[in-house]
């Protein structure tokens, strides 16, 4: 549960710290006194976006922090270990930080974290329900996810959604494959023809170079051959040769180690040297002998470099290119043949495919009608609670031509609030009080199924008064026996249901309007109460109904008030 929010320079709050309890949460204050800024700050911490227009005046940075309970659920634990975040204690710490340069930042326990990881942790922390939340109940898609929460079949509308994945790719596969199998048909002849012209030369990697390595020897052989003969008789012919002179060489070095035996090592640089010029001799002779003055090998070079020159110009810029454009051409051409059989491997997967789909789908369908049923009834029950007397609720499964990624059927939230009236969906019917009561009994009856440890109300009292507002707050504190509720309201009826009273008043500092909070007890919150009741709240009669009304909260859910004494106790 929240423990505490903290709020430092954001919109008009100069500093406030927000202190809560578990149970029922209630924040008053007049309008315009900064309720509606303390539920923006909220937003901004579990992940809102930011912007420095929310930087209080002549501040340079806005920070938010909230100090959330987690030892009833490990599973929010879980989550922070796999996300790299220490989670040894059971406090949870979110903090969100706006500069005024435009920059925002993002911590948990103190590790830095982006906006996506703190929204993610957040949302398993607290739900947000406001004006705007309760809109979402218009749309199709939260009434189905909400019919899904009910029935506990999440999981097997991710295993539909997963199943119309896998027959929707064997689909796709099939098409391109009949597309590209069209194409290859089309293109039969002249693929014929560049495989043909392609793999009928017998193309080898690197051959240009080794072609043109061989044509430049062959063209100039006989230069070649008088450059060998040179080099090689210079080196060991039968006058004045290398290897002659060298002899004389040597007779000088035997000289000079008779008078300095320390230069021996001359003697092997000598013999180093005259055995290398010997087999450099020998190299050039044989290399003589191997340079061919062959003219028809010349011809048979040449023509098939202008084979290759010609490929180049038509298939790609390089040889390496003219061989993956036979390669591809030739799949392609095969295409035609072995389509079939790929053919009908796809279409035996999409078979199977189909049929896995229908199964779950009509799986799916089956638990979704038994559960809209459920929900209806449970719905009707609440309702009245609400100021709803002749209220009924009704979540139809509607079948759809084909089944789609989220089933067989579209959920629609259907309504009848007055006697004699047929039901319509919810969109065309309820004005905002009846929405957000709708809300709120939905959330009454998914309060035990969801494991979010907050849910925050902001003004869900929109449009009701009198005996309506003391209905809703009694249902509220009823939700508040399984979750810490947080609601921002302007009905007595309401702020007098709630076991832990926050006043939010506004004031100045240094000449600038700020917001600052206080918890009410005893004779402040009589007073709070009689003010909200529209009278002098220093009155007697104000005061004397305000006094009744919170006596009667205190008696009115008396087991959701046990309960909340019990986990008081235990914490």
């Amino acid at each position: 549960m929240l423990t505490e929010l903290r709020i430092r320079n954001f919109a008009i709050i100069e500093s406030l710290t927000l202190p809560l309890a578990r149970g029922f949460n209630v924040l008053s204050g007049e309008t315009g006194a900064g309720k509606s800024i303390i539920v923006g700050a909220l937003g901004l911490l579990l992940g809102e976006r930011a912007s420095a227009d929310l930087i209080r005046t002549g501040a340079d940075r806005a920070t938010v922090e909230g100090v959330f309970d987690i030892a009833d659920h490990p599973e929010i634990t879980t989550l922070l270990d796999e996300r790299g975040i220490d989670a040894e204690e059971s406090l949870v710490v979110l903090k969100r930080e706006i500069i005024a340069a435009g920059r925002a930042r993002a911590w948990v326990n103190g590790t830095t974290v982006s906006a996506a990881i703190l929204a993610e942790v957040g949302r398993m922390l607290v739900n947000l329900h406001g004006q705007h939340e309760a809109q979402t109940l218009l749309e199709g898609e939260a009434q189905r996810r909400i019919l899904d929460a009910f029935a506990g079949c999440t999981e097997q509308a991710v295993g539909v959604r997963d199943a119309h994945t896998a027959l929707a790719t064997a689909r796709r596969e099939i098409a391109d494959l009949r597309r590209r199998r069209s194409d290859a048909e089309k293109r039969a002849d002249y693929l014929r023809h560049v495989v043909q012209e392609i793999e009928g030369a017998k193309l080898s990697e690197g051959e240009d170079a080794r072609l043109e390595d061989e044509a430049r020897r062959l063209e100039n052989s006989e230069e070649l051959r008088e450059l060998a003969t040179g080099i090689s008789s210079a080196i060991e012919g039968d006058e004045d040769t290398l290897l002659l002179r060298l002899a004389a060489i040597e007779r000088l070095l035997a000289s000079i180690q008779r008078v300095d035996p320390t230069l021996t090592r001359l003697q092997e640089m000598y013999d180093t040297a005259y055995y290398n010029l010997e087999a450099l001799a020998r190299e050039l002779t044989e290399y003589e002998a191997s340079v061919e003055l062959d003219p028809a090998r010349l011809d048979e070079v040449r023509r098939r470099r202008d084979l290759l020159f010609k490929l180049t110009k038509k298939y790609g810029a390089t040889l390496a290119d003219v061989m993956e454009q036979g390669k591809s051409a030739r799949a392609e051409l095969d295409l035609v043949d072995s389509a079939d059989l790929d053919l009908r491997l796809l279409e035996e997967t999409e078979r199977k495919a189909h049929v896995t789909l229908d199964e779950r789908a009509n799986a799916l369908t089956a638990v979704r009608s038994a559960a809209g049923d459920r929900l209806g009834r449970a719905v009707d029950e609440v309702l009245p609670d609400l100021g709803m007397n002749d209220g009924h609720f009704h979540a139809a499964v509607l079948p759809l031509r084909e089944i789609g990624p989220d089933g067989a059927e579209a959920v629609e939230f259907r309504v009848s609030l007055n006697v004699g009236h047929e039901e319509r969906p919810l969109a065309r019917v309820a004005s905002g009080g009846e929405l957000s009561r709708v809300m709120l009994a939905l959330k009454t009856i998914l309060a035990r199924l969801d494991r979010v440890p907050t849910l925050i109300f902001d003004e869900v009292d929109a449009g009701i008064g009198g005996r309506v507002g003391l209905q809703v707050g009694e249902t509220m504190r009823r939700v508040a026996s399984y979750h810490q509720v947080f609601a921002i309201t302007h009905l007595p009826q309401i702020a007098a249901r709630g076991h832990h009273h926050i006043l939010v008043s506004k004031g100045a500092r240094g000449g600038v309007t700020t917001a600052d909070v206080v918890v009410l007890e005893g004779g402040a919150r009589v007073t709070e109460i009689a003010r909200m009741l529209g009278g002098d709240p220093e009155s007697e009669v104000s005061r004397a109904h305000a006094r009744e009304l919170l006596e009667s909260a205190a008696t009115a859910v008396p087991e959701a008030a046990r309960q909340i004494k019990r986990k008081k106790q235990s914490s």
